[in-house]
């Protein structure tokens, strides 16, 4: 009497996400929409238009470089009290460095109530640092501020 092949071992069932085959699914939000952007980048639209807005007034102003870190370095100028939001660098010619300003986000979004005064509080930094850089007072740099 011929003998029966053995059984073949079968593998546990493999779920995966793609059950049916379909292959992925779309982004869950389009590129088109605000939300699709992180918060850091919504950060810095909100710096490079209060930079290009002060531009327009002061043309000085676009030749600083404007850069934004998530928290400042851990050793404060002995003459800054408190968190700072933001620092400015005069210009460096002979390391070939312009005039920079530096805002920090996660203090100035901490600082913020809510997102509608997000877009204040960081004009009103970069309004600050630009001052300083120029040698005028913040009202004279934008009356609004």
């Amino acid at each position: 009497m011929p003998s029966s092949p053995a059984p073949v071992p079968t593998s546990p069932a493999v779920h995966r996400r793609d059950r049916h085959g379909r292959g992925l699914r779309g982004p869950l939000l389009p590129p088109a929409l605000p939300a699709w952007r992180t918060r850091a980048e919504r950060f810095d639209e909100m710096v490079v238009a209060s930079a290009s807005e002060l531009a327009r007034r002061w043309p000085q102003v676009e030749a600083v470089q404007f850069a934004v870190e998530d928290v400042p370095p851990s050793d404060p100028a002995p003459w800054e009290r408190g968190v700072v939001l933001g620092r400015g660098f005069q210009a460096e010619p002979r390391a070939g460095l312009p005039a920079r300003v530096v805002l920090y986000r996660r203090p100035i979004t901490s600082r913020a109530r809510g997102t509608q005064e997000l877009p204040a509080l960081v004009h009103q930094v970069v309004v600050e640092q630009v001052a300083l850089m120029l040698g005028r007072r913040p009202e004279e740099i934008d009356p609004d501020a």
